[in-house]
């Protein structure tokens, strides 16, 4: 049994498998998630596991280069919005359509779907490297 870390399986390897500039997205509970993109569903009911424990989660062992949200988020839900800010303080952060950034799901490694049901909770993590 795996001592520290991520102990879910799923994410573990797909963060193993993630190389330089790939996309991994963590969504709330109503993104739709394209068929041919690797689904991990953490969503157990309403807000368990919420948007924010997953995506702390994640950081323990991911890399994080940049990040691409939706910019509803800054209107829509500044609260979580700041609490991402917190997370990311020198990491750049790109706001785009959440249109635009649903059409980008196809491209990411995969998704992550939490139980999050607060709006716009849905973010692309682009993959950094260590060294």
């Amino acid at each position: 049994m795996k001592k520290t870390g991520l102990l879910n399986a799923e994410i573990s390897s797909l963060i193993a498998r993630m190389g330089h500039t790939d996309c991994l997205a963590i969504a709330d509970a109503g993104l739709p998630i394209p068929e041919t993109t690797e689904r991990i569903d953490l969503a157990l009911t309403a807000g368990i596991p919420s948007f924010l424990e997953t995506l702390d989660a994640v950081l323990s062992e991911f890399q994080v280069e940049k990040i691409y949200l939706a910019e509803e988020i800054q209107t829509k839900n500044a609260t979580l919005l700041a609490a991402i800010r917190q997370r990311f303080p020198q990491t750049p952060i790109v706001f785009i359509s959440h249109e635009a950034l649903k059409k980008e799901l196809p491209h990411c490694k995969g998704v992550i779907r939490s139980g999050e049901c607060t709006p716009f909770a849905n973010v692309l993590l682009q993959s950094g490297v260590v060294f």
